[in-house]
């Protein structure tokens, strides 16, 4: 069963058991003993955590502000207080998603703000992970579009930011772009659509129809994979999906990534990618976030054992509305030898090599 994140809030439910995190960069998590204790879990969305040594730093939108909690292991972020890094004194509207990474020893936290068709992508950093930050400045993506959940990477020797936008200026379907970055806050060249929500699976619940929350991570072949979330979040049909890049290709190259054939963590069957079996404790699982070592994808997990992952979702029997999400603690595997398929494009038409198994 999947683990609430504990904090002082409303609503109690019961913990399974919690995966204990090695302090080693890439050590393996295993299960520890089974707790059935009530506990009051942080009812929130969009989870963002990483590792700095042995300190893990998770940021949260808290109303028009944003919050940083640390603390020596992910279950004792639970009872850390949670320090105010930002606050929107100048009316940029409704901020949402935050994500932390760590480059050249310096905190960015990237967050969508705005109203409506108004929804940029801002960012504040500091050298310290929960203090001291920047006032915000808004990115300089290309096209000026509504953009929301982006985040920055490094791959190819290369700093990448990728996010979730639109085509035009309206409201159709969100697609996930790419731009190269010339440094953490600074875009340079065109941007680049890698997904767009064309997939049956991925067209269940729509008005938007979404792809969004996108979160790099390399597979033990260095192959670079965007896990995002496919489906309304309004929804229990949301759910993530994993787009791989294939050996040697351009991440600014929409042919060159290949698509899973269905959801890789959600909670229908027929939407799930054939051998994936859909979640039992938990409803619409989506937006996570991988818990790396700086939060850099160069430490990604080799093959082999679970590592942990963080996500949003509702408990089964509770009506599926975003004021009912808790962050979760799950784990997530490397799965060999799948191929992933497609039609009517350029390009070869299967791809195989590592996919994503996740777990409650």
């Amino acid at each position: 069963m999947p683990i609430p994140l504990v904090l002082a809030l409303v609503l109690p439910l019961v913990l399974a058991p919690l995966l204990a995190l090695h302090a080693a960069a890439g050590a393996a998590t295993t299960a520890a003993a089974p707790v059935a204790a009530e506990q009051t879990p942080l009812r929130a969305a969009d989870p963002s955590v990483l590792r700095v040594g042995s300190t893990y730093v998770a940021v949260q939108a808290a109303g028009g502000s944003i919050v940083v909690r640390q603390a020596a292991t992910t279950a004792g972020l639970a009872t850390a207080p949670a320090h105010t890094v930002w606050t929107d004194t100048g009316g940029l509207g409704e901020v949402w998603a935050p994500e932390i990474v760590r480059d050249g020893g310096r905190y960015y936290v990237y967050f969508a703000a705005g109203v409506g068709a108004a929804h940029r992508m801002y960012v504040i950093s500091s050298t310290a992970p929960d203090s001291g930050y920047t006032s915000a400045t808004r990115l300089d993506l290309p096209d000026d579009k509504w953009a929301i959940d982006g985040t920055l990477f490094t791959y190819g020797g290369e700093r990448w930011f990728v996010w979730s936008g639109w085509a035009g200026d309206t409201d159709v379907e969100q697609n996930l772009y790419v731009a190269r970055m010339s440094s953490p806050t600074t875009a340079t060249g065109a941007r680049y659509v890698i997904s767009q929500p064309r997939e049956s699976w991925e067209r269940v619940v729509g008005d938007p129809y979404i792809n969004e929350g996108p979160e790099p991570v390399k597979d033990p072949d260095g192959r670079l994979h965007i896990v995002y979330s496919a489906n309304g979040s309004w929804s229990d049909s949301y759910c993530l999906a994993d787009l791989r890049l294939r050996a040697g290709g351009d991440p600014a190259h929409v042919w060159d990534w290949y698509k899973s054939n269905g959801c890789l963590f959600g909670s229908h069957r027929d939407t799930m990618m054939a051998g994936w079996d859909p979640t039992l404790h938990v409803d619409g699982p989506g937006h996570h976030t991988f818990v790396l070592l700086d939060g850099d994808i160069a430490t990604s997990p080799p093959a082999g054992p679970r590592f942990p992952l963080m996500f949003h979702a509702v408990p089964k029997g509770t009506p599926y509305a975003w004021e009912n999400r808790y962050w979760y603690t799950g784990t997530f595997c490397w799965w060999g030898d799948t191929t992933y398929r497609r039609a009517n494009v350029p390009g070869p038409t299967s791809d195989t090599g590592w996919s994503l198994k996740f777990f409650e």
